[in-house]
């Protein structure tokens, strides 16, 4: 049986670009209302619920654990080349974490 949680917060970016795997130092951190019980494998989906910005607010998540997990707005990044500033115009990002 697979355990569900939800939540949304609002965020945004004042930082460029992320371009270095594994580098979360700007990423902000969510913590679950309920951590999930110990050993579970979980899996978090985020979803844009706003339009408050011209560019595509692209979405990156980090060290998922039974606790929370780490997330931040990445504008697009394509063929190794930066489309745009990395800034963006906050958002309500919602979100749905389970366990599988």
């Amino acid at each position: 049986m697979s355990l569900i949680q939800t939540g949304k917060l609002q965020l945004n970016s004042t930082h460029p670009v992320a371009v270095t795997g594994g580098d979360t130092s700007t990423f902000t951190q969510v913590t679950f209302p309920t951590p999930f019980p110990a050993g579970s494998t979980v899996i978090v989906t985020p979803f844009v619920q706003t339009f408050n910005g011209p560019e595509t607010p692209g979405l990156r998540i980090a060290d998922v654990t039974v606790s929370g997990f780490k997330i931040r707005i990445n504008e697009l990044h394509a063929a190794g080349k930066v489309t745009s500033d990395g800034t963006h115009a906050e958002e309500t990002i919602g979100w749905i974490a389970a366990t599988v």
